[in-house]
C-alpha cells in the first residue's frame, strides 16, 4: 500500500527544486526512486568519498560520547571532595554484603540531581530553538543547522575547560549546557543529518541509510568511550575536554568546506519567526488522502509512530545517563577503564543492530525488525536491574545487541508518510520530540534512581523495560492494520 501524502505546509514558499516533478496534479506522490530532491549549491571543496553527512555526525557524536560519561565522573569526583568522601570508607566496595556507607549514597544522590538540572536546563532550552533551526532548513538550507550547532557544542566544551581549570563551581556547567542549548544543541545536528539523508535518498533505500547514520552514532561512541576512560585515568579530565572542544570544530569545517547543500536556500528566509511552528503543527494536523476515513488513518499513523518514537528514545537516554552511575557505585564499583569498556559495549550494539537491520529485512517486514529489536532492548534491560557483577552487566550489554533496530524504522516510516517537500519540518518535529526525550528522560530516570535505591537499586531498568511495551504492540497493530488494508484493496482491485 503507498503511503498517502500531507498536504504541503507552505504552500507559498515553495522551494526551487524537483519536487513538482515527484507530485502529480491530483497530489499523489510518485515514487521518488532515483530522482531525490537536491539543490545546486556548491560547497567551497568536494569530497570524492561517498559519503555526505556521516563524518558530520560521527565527529559530532565522537565528541558528546567522549564527554558525557566524563562529565558525570567529573561531577562525581567533585561533589566527593566537598563532602570528603573518598570511596573507601564503611563499606567501601570491597564488601557488598555491608550496607552502603551514607556518604556514598549522599553523592549519588547530589550528582544525579546535578545530572538532572544540567540536563533539564539544556534540553529545555533546546526544545525551543530545534524547531525553529529544523523547519527554518526547509528555506535556508541543511549546511547551516550542520555547523550553527557544533559551534555551539565547542562554546560548551571551553566552559566546561574553564571550570575545570578554575575550579569553578559546577553550576556553571549548567552556563555551557545552556549555551549549547541556545544553539541547538545534538539534536540539530541529527535533524539536519537525517533530513539531508530524506533529501538524497529514495523511498526503497531510506532505511537502511538512515540505520547506516545510526551506525555513524554507534561506532563513534564505541570509539570515543575507550578512549575516554583509559584517557582520564591517564592524564585526568582536562586533556579529553580539548579534544571534545577540536571534534566539534572540525565537525563544523567539514560541513562548511564539504557538504553538498541539499535544496535550494532562500535569501529571504527568516529564522525567528512563528511560521516554523505552525508548519511543524499543520503537518500533524492534516492528512494527504483524499477521504475523510483516510486523512484520519494518516493523522493517526503519525502520531502513534511518534508516540512511539517518544517513548523508546526516552528510554534510550534516560536509562544511559544512569549506567555511569550505576557502574561506579556498589556493589559493581567500576574504575574508569571498565566504564569505558561498558560504555564502549552498549555502542557497539549500532553496528550489531545495522548488520541485523540488513539482514532481516531479507526475509521481515521493516515493522517485525523494529519489534526484534524491541525484544532485545527489553531482555537487556531485565538483566541490567538485577545485575550485582561485571559477567552478569556485560551480559546485559551482549543481549541489548539489536536494541538500536527500532529508531531506524521508525524514522524511516515517518519520513515516508509525508512528501519529499515535507522533510525539514517532519525532521523538525522529530528533533524536538527528541529534545522532549531528553527532558523527560533525564527528569524520570535521575529523580527515579535515588528515590529508589532503598528497595531495589536497578528499578529503573526494570521501569524502561516495561514501558518498552508500549511502543512495540502500537507497532505490531499497525503492520497488521496495513497488511489488512492491502489484503482489502487487492480484492478491491
Amino acid at each position: 500500500m503507498e503511503e498517502p501524502d500531507t498536504a504541503a505546509i507552505l504552500p507559498g514558499d515553495g522551494l526551487a527544486s524537483t519536487d513538482d516533478e515527484l507530485t502529480d496534479v491530483s497530489g499523489g506522490l510518485k515514487e521518488e526512486a532515483d530522482v531525490p530532491t537536491t539543490g545546486s549549491v556548491r560547497p567551497p571543496f568536494t569530497c570524492s568519498l561517498p559519503v555526505s553527512v556521516e563524518p558530520v555526525l560521527f565527529l559530532s557524536m565522537f565528541s558528546l560520547a567522549l564527554q558525557a560519561p566524563l562529565s558525570t565522573q567529573y561531577l562525581w569526583d567533585r561533589i566527593s571532595e566537598d563532602l570528603g568522601y573518598n570511596g573507601s570508607k564503611g563499606s567501601g566496595c570491597s564488601n557488598s554484603s555491608v550496607p552502603p556507607d551514607p556518604l556514598q549514597k549522599e553523592v549519588e544522590t547530589l550528582t544525579a540531581h546535578w545530572n538532572l538540572y544540567i540536563s533539564l536546563g539544556g534540553f529545555s532550552v533546546g526544545l525551543l530553538v530545534v524547531p525553529l533551526l529544523g523547519s527554518w532548513s526547509d528555506l535556508a538550507g541543511r549546511r547551516r543547522v550542520l555547523i550553527f550547532p557544533n559551534l555551539g557544542l565547542a562554546l560548551q566544551a571551553v566552559v566546561y575547560l574553564v571550570v575545570m581549570y578554575l575550579k569553578l563551581p559546577v553550576v556553571y556547567f549548567l552556563v555551557g549546557r545552556l549555551l549549547s542549548g541556545l544553539s541547538g544543541d545534538f539534536n540539530a545536528i541529527l535533524a539536519g543529518c537525517f533530513s539531508y539523508v530524506a533529501d538524497i535518498s529514495d523511498r526503497r533505500s531510506r532505511t537502511f541509510r538512515v540505520a547506516v547514520l545510526e551506525a555513524c552514532l554507534g561506532l563513534s561512541g564505541m570509539l570515543a568511550s575507550i578512549i575516554g576512560g583509559q584517557w582520564r585515568r591517564a592524564q585526568g579530565y582536562i586533556n579529553p575536554f580539548w579534544l571534545v572542544l577540536a571534534t566539534n570544530l572540525a565537525s563544523a569545517l567539514y560541513a562548511y568546506l564539504f557538504v553538498r547543500e541539499s535544496v535550494t536556500p532562500d535569501p529571504s528566509a527568516k529564522l525567528f519567526t512563528s511560521r516554523h511552528y505552525k508548519a511543524v503543527w499543520h503537518l500533524f494536523s492534516t492528512g494527504g488522502s483524499t477521504s475523510e476515513a483516510g486523512r484520519r488513518y494518516h493523522r493517526c499513523k503519525l502520531w502513534l509512530y511518534m508516540l512511539c518514537f517518544f517513548l523508546v528514545v526516552t528510554v534510550h537516554f534516560g536509562s544511559r545517563e544512569l549506567y555511569v552511575l550505576y557502574e561506579l557505585s556498589s556493589p559493581l564499583c567500576w574504575g574508569p577503564a571498565l566504564i569505558g569498556y561498558g560504555s564502549a559495549a552498549q555502542h557497539l550494539a549500532y553496528l550489531t543492530s545495522l548488520l541485523g537491520l540488513k539482514l532481516m529485512q531479507r526475509c521481515l517486514a521493516d515493522s517485525w525488525v523494529a519489534l526484534v529489536g524491541l525484544a532485545s532492548n527489553i531482555i537487556g534491560l531485565v538483566v541490567f536491574s538485577m545485575a550485582d557483577s561485571t559477567d552478569l552487566m556485560f551480559t546485559g550489554y551482549g543481549l541489548c545487541f539489536l536494541f538500536m533496530a527500532a529508531t531506524p524504522v521508525i524514522r524511516s516510516k515517518l519520513s515516508k508518510l509525508v512528501d519529499p517537500s515535507e522533510q525539514g519540518a517532519l525532521f523538525a518535529s522529530v528533533a524536538c520530540v527528541e529534545s522532549l526525550c531528553f527532558l523527560v528522560g533525564s527528569g524520570v530516570f535521575n529523580s527515579l534512581y535515588p528515590a529508589t535505591l532503598h528497595f531495589m537499586k536497578g528499578f529503573p531498568f526494570l521501569f524502561a523495560a516495561i514501558i518498552l511495551f508500549i511502543p512495540a504492540g502500537i507497532i505490531g497493530t499497525l503492520q497488521c492494520l496495513d497488511q489488512r488494508r492491502d489484503h482489502r484493496d487487492a480484492a478491491a482491485s
